[in-house]
């Protein structure tokens, strides 16, 4: 169970941009970029795993490391998370909807990986906004994929919601290039009140690196 740390406002460092984006200039914003995924993917068919959960673990896994990706308000109290849930649509071919489910993340990869296929298996067909797991723990965030086509841009539009700052993930469908490698957009919202451009740039720095060296978590 991820626990909630409570920030002092004292001595933290974005104290001030947090106040000027919140009340004065609300902002929020969203950056795409290109992840090279060739290594991963190889490495992933083959040990005969699926490449949306590996993506879903490596982005929380990451996000586990940056205290600025994790600040939620609880209670009317600013703070952070331990670690974030992921919380993913499953698409229903039938109706061409998608239901909102969930897997607690754990740093155990394979630990991660068969809760989540437990959690498709006995979900994954259950329609309606939410899956019949339920409503998502105040810890999650939003992680989704677009896989039928690739994408240059994308842009999340939050339309005014309050207090929400953890990121939002979109990803699209894979694209080779004219080297060979293949490459997926990928699409990251979030509140400028807590994330700078830098903090963003040492995400996309990490998870390329965890996914060009899959052997150190696989």
């Amino acid at each position: 169970m991820s626990e909630f740390h409570p920030i002092d406002m004292q001595t933290w460092p974005m104290a001030q941009a947090f106040h000027y984006y919140t009340r004065i200039a609300p902002t929020s914003y969203t950056i795409n970029v290109n992840m090279d995924v060739t290594i991963l993917r190889r490495e992933l068919k083959k040990r005969g795993y699926k490449f949306f959960p590996a993506y879903l673990y490596l982005a929380t896994r990451v996000i586990s490391n940056q205290q600025e990706l994790r600040i939620h308000v609880k209670d009317g109290v600013l703070g952070y998370w331990d670690t974030l849930t992921p919380a993913y649509p499953q698409f229903h071919a039938d109706d061409k909807t998608t239901s909102l489910l969930w897997t607690e993340y754990n740093e155990k990869f394979a630990y991660f990986y068969n809760a989540y296929l437990n959690d498709t298996k006995q979900h994954g067909q259950s329609h309606g906004i939410l899956s019949s797991k339920g409503v998502p723990p105040a810890n999650a965030y939003i992680i989704s994929c677009i896989p039928w086509f690739t994408f240059n841009s994308f842009s999340l539009h939050n339309h005014g919601i309050k207090d929400y700052y953890v990121p939002s993930f979109e990803a699209g469908g894979f694209a080779e290039t004219a080297g060979g490698k293949i490459i997926m957009p990928l699409s990251v919202t979030v509140h400028h009140a807590v994330t700078d451009g830098y903090h963003l740039k040492v995400f996309f720095d990490e998870l390329q690196r965890m996914m060009d060296c899959p052997g150190e978590w696989l």
